[in-house]
Order: C-alpha cells, then structure tokens, then sequence
C-alpha cells in the first residue's frame, strides 16, 4: 500500500471542509459553482448537524490501518481542525454550532448573490 493515499485522503478531506465552508464566493465567478456548492455545504452541514462521520474518515483509518499507522477515533474536524482552533475536544454543542455556521454563512452568501442587483455586461 503506497503511504500517499491515506495523505492524499486528508488532502481531499480539508479541500472538501474549505470548499464546503467557502466555496459559495465562487458563485461570484460562476453561477455554475451553486450545482457543486449547495449539495456539499448542505451534506457538510447535515454530517455535523447529525453528529455523523463523513465517509472519509473511515476510509483514511482503514488505509492508516493497512499501513500499519495509528488511526483515531472521532470525526475529521475533531481530529484535524478542533486542535488548531480550540483546546478543548469537540462537544456535541459544537458541533452543532459548526454545522448551523456551515448552513447559515452559505444561505446568507447566497441569499445576497441573488438579491444583488445585476451588473450588466457590455459586450
């Protein structure tokens, strides 16, 4: 087993959590950003808002595991960004927090997106 998958699954993991919280601004370039955007903010927030796992995580285990590396327990923000951000472990509270962050931020990002008045372009 090459010793880059299980990286390689963190990295698509913390491009999904950005893309998931962030991701909206790319509607000001694209529209078509919104067909990729509300489906993955939505499952993003749903995951937390359920106190669920993200399929990534178990998938990163398994292949820790095939490696022979140290797995863990929890869920990605848990293990991988709670740290960074916070001292505590991740509660369930806040876990809510963060899944109605997650929703609301997008919602509003949207909501003026589409309020906005739109410039018109000279061609």
């Amino acid at each position: 087993m090459n010793p880059l998958f299980v990286d390689l699954v963190v990295i698509c993991h913390v491009g999904f959590v950005l893309f998931a919280v962030l991701g909206g601004l790319l509607i000001l370039r694209s529209r078509w950003w919104a067909w990729i955007h509300v489906p993955a903010f939505l499952w993003a927030g749903f995951i937390e808002l359920t106190g669920g796992i993200c399929p990534l995580t178990p998938l990163e285990n398994r292949l820790r595991a095939l490696e022979g590396r140290e797995t863990y327990r929890g869920d990605f923000i848990d293990h991988y960004l709670i740290p960074l951000l916070y001292p505590d472990s991740l509660t369930r509270e806040m876990q809510i927090v963060l899944g109605v962050f997650v929703i609301l931020l997008n919602v509003c990002l949207y909501a003026w997106f589409w309020r906005r008045p739109q410039q018109k372009t000279i061609v």
